[in-house]
């Protein structure tokens, strides 16, 4: 049974999508595989990046339009 505590704390923390899955979690310490909803899906996430399917483009890859300007 919760604490009326509990349930008032709850209430006040933001909800957030899961990067693999996109189902709605509560922004918790108490959550030990944040900001995903399970271990599943952070070894998935994990495994895309082992795998290079996800990667953070090098400058020279991207396309001209994005990359920035020098001029302010």
């Amino acid at each position: 049974m919760h604490k009326d505590s509990d349930v008032k704390t709850t209430k006040n923390k933001p909800k957030v999508p899961c990067p693999t899955c996109g189902k709605k979690l509560i922004w918790s310490t108490d959550n030990p595989w944040r900001p995903f909803c399970s271990e599943r899906c952070r070894l998935i996430d994990l495994g895309e990046w082992l795998t290079e399917n996800m990667r953070i483009p090098d400058k020279d890859q991207l396309p001209p339009e994005a990359e920035p300007d020098d001029e302010f």
